[in-house]
């Protein structure tokens, strides 16, 4: 009897699999048996991702696309990637543009929910046939904190990971018949390129620790655990929720 802590024999797609999160979430799912798809712009990033897994993991499925989610093409191509049957889905296709409302133009707010929300839409509209087959199957969302509360993230980032925790509530109960699970992760700053961008501002990573119980930024490994327990078969019994990964971010008081 295979173990609720193992994912042998699982399919499972990776958004935004080439760096940052969705890398380490790829290493983590492949350290437990699972055969990963990754999907992202970079090839480069993509060819370089999977050579270092495969030498790391000999033996684990690695497949690669090269493909842009926030449009019509490249979530077309993703669904071909995939085909009939995938068992776990993690959206982690992530941008962000920081600047005030008054700032901002509505093309680049367009393009941040493209990004964000859209693609992670998208992907659990076109792959629901093929996770249904595949039941039982996992969804995960990568959202944010900044879903939950303010940050000085800029509101549409904020607004696109809110949107994608209720997306992940309401498919959790439209799914759960089907066997199919959706929760979201909702992380603080990890160190990631996208979060090394606002961390390298000395002033700024001391506000951000002074806001962090635990004094520290977070790893792509330690978001990418918690990914990979949602997918586990060890999470059999839960649904419709978001988990934060935030050193204790979310219940900080005075």
């Amino acid at each position: 009897m295979q173990s609720p802590w193992r994912l042998d024999g699982a399919r499972a797609l990776i958004t935004g699999g080439s760096s940052g999160i969705g890398l380490a979430t790829a290493r983590e799912l492949c350290s437990l048996g699972a055969e990963v798809l990754l999907v992202a712009r970079n090839r480069e990033r993509l060819e370089a991702g999977r050579a270092g897994i495969t030498s790391d993991f000999p033996g684990c499925s690695v497949e690669i696309l090269s493909a842009d989610l926030a449009t019509v093409e490249g979530r077309q191509q993703a669904v071909e990637f995939v085909g009939p049957s995938l068992q776990i889905l993690v959206n982690n296709s992530g941008t962000n543009i920081r600047k005030r409302m008054s700032e901002l133009s509505l093309e680049e707010y367009r393009h941040v929910q493209e990004v964000n929300l859209v693609s992670c839409f998208e992907m659990c509209r076109l792959l629901h046939h093929s996770l249904r087959a595949g039941a039982p199957a996992a969804v995960v969302n990568n959202a944010s904190v900044a879903g939950q509360t303010h940050l000085r993230t800029g509101a549409p980032y904020g607004m696109s990971k809110s949107a994608m925790i209720q997306l992940s509530r309401n498919l959790a109960v439209e799914w759960a018949q089907e066997g199919i699970r959706v929760n979201a992760v909702a992380p603080w700053y990890i160190r990631t390129p996208l979060a090394d961008q606002v961390l390298k501002d000395p002033d700024f990573r001391k506000q951000v620790l002074e806001r962090t119980p635990m004094g520290r930024v977070g790893e792509a490994e330690e978001c990418a655990r918690a990914i990979a327990f949602l997918c586990m078969p060890a999470s059999a019994y839960i649904t419709g929720q978001c988990l934060s990964v935030d050193g204790g971010f979310s219940v900080y008081g005075f």
